[in-house]
């Protein structure tokens, strides 16, 4: 191949509350001037493909990055070996990011280095806050020139948590993102039946790229290569959706995200040729004339939903006459995994206080069918909850209470 892929490199979440939708993004850019290392952070607009400011900039901006372990705090300065320092925030360039609006916190993995690391964009401070979480889940290269085990596509699904896919789509992962994230593996993506021999793991076709994720809980791989294919998160089943056309020649297809109105925006790290958006019905590319040319980007990372429009009808028309006219987890505390489908869930305490608490599980009518006690002692904050292997498949409302019976946590799951 002669184009230059970045190879280094379901119902339920419909009815959650949406959340307004927003043309503010981050890219993950070189300097300019053909320059392919991609090490810098910039805020762009997914309206018109210009970039508004500059986060970060390598050999430039001072920062922190501490260790979130250890909590040990490295405080460099531009002189900083950008290129050899395990300590420097972007070393190893990035080829994966994602925009979580909850927490404002911008997610990435640094190539061949086994960490996810984020940015606090929430802190005022002139001097960029990072951190970082080692994982041996995120090494899986055999050797630093296995790119197949690069991560080259991360999303904020629409269950709030983080995911992010192998270039050869041999691991699919997920993690929280409060304080201490939560990272598992999922496993393998499955290729669909009627792919017809365009698969997943395929390197020619469906490596490199970005992702982008819908409002009803689905996540779409854009590959380098212009393939489009729909991922299903608990069956890990990839359906190839066709591909992108009206491209320029080498034109490879490495940044992707979702603008204001629900299209699809993408970049390329390859081509300095601006920025183009399509849509799913016809995926025909239109060029967004007038949009920057000078930093070549390979991801971009923004909080928009695809078909969060349509999601937020089925919401309107299915709570039209409930009293539970909102629905948000409080700051600090998830539920996962959501659909339930294996007679429990995991309720992540990230930042309560230790004490006892109350898990009480509701029927949308309001009547109580499972209420359980939780202990959240130090060091531990995942507790388990186990639900009766007759319960009836549906719509619940989990409420979490603190020792004095005010709720910390409010959220509707499904139980499948």
């Amino acid at each position: 191949m002669n184009i230059k892929l970045l190879l280094t490199s379901g119902f339920m979440v419909a009815a959650l509350a949406s959340t307004a939708q927003s043309n503010k993004a981050y890219v993950i850019t070189g300097n300019g001037a053909n320059d392919f290392k991609w090490m810098n952070i910039r805020e762009v607009d997914l309206s018109t493909g210009k970039v508004v400011k500059t986060v970060f900039e390598r050999s430039v901006t001072n920062y922190q990055l501490t260790d979130v372990r250890t909590g040990k705090m490295v405080d460099q300065t531009a002189t900083a070996n950008v290129f050899g320092s395990r300590d420097y925030p972007t070393a190893t360039f990035v080829a994966a990011a994602a925009f979580d609006k909850r927490t404002n916190k911008l997610f990435f993995t640094p190539m061949r280095m086994g960490e996810l690391r984020w940015l606090d964009l929430s802190k005022s401070s002139k001097t960029p806050e990072f951190y970082t979480l080692s994982s041996d889940m995120l090494r899986n290269a055999a050797s630093p020139s296995d790119e197949g085990a690069n991560i080259t596509r991360m999303v904020i699904g629409a269950d709030g948590n983080g995911y992010a896919i192998s270039n050869d789509g041999n691991h699919l992962f997920s993690f929280t993102t409060g304080k201490h994230p939560v990272i598992t593996d999922l496993g393998a993506l499955i290729d669909d039946e009627s792919n017809k021999g365009i698969s997943c793991h395929n390197k020619c076709t469906s490596w490199g790229g970005d992702m982008v994720a819908d409002a009803f809980g689905k996540l779409y791989i854009i590959s380098a290569s212009h393939q489009i294919f729909k991922v299903d998160v608990d069956s890990h089943v990839a359906t190839h959706l066709g591909s992108i056309t009206g491209l320029p020649a080498g034109y490879t297809t490495n940044a992707a995200a979702v603008n204001n109105d629900g299209e699809i925006v993408i970049a390329s790290a390859n081509v300095f040729d601006g920025y183009f958006k399509f849509n799913l019905k016809d995926l025909q590319a239109i060029r967004i004339e007038g949009s920057d040319k000078q930093f070549n980007p390979s991801d971009l990372a923004g909080s928009n939903l695809l078909l969060q429009k349509e999601a937020d009808a089925v919401n309107k028309f299915d709570m039209a006459d409930s009293k539970l006219n909102t629905l948000s987890a409080l700051s600090g505390a998830r539920i996962y995994p959501n659909p339930i489908t294996a007679n429990q869930f995991n309720i992540l305490f990230d930042g309560k206080a230790e004490g006892n608490y109350s898990v009480v599980l509701s029927d949308l009518a309001g009547r109580s069918v499972l209420s359980r006690k939780v202990n959240l002692v130090k060091g531990k904050q995942v507790q388990v909850v186990n639900v009766p292997a007759n319960m009836a498949k549906g719509m619940y409302m989990v409420n979490v209470l603190d020792a004095s019976g005010h709720i910390v946590l409010t959220e509707k799951v499904l139980i499948q």
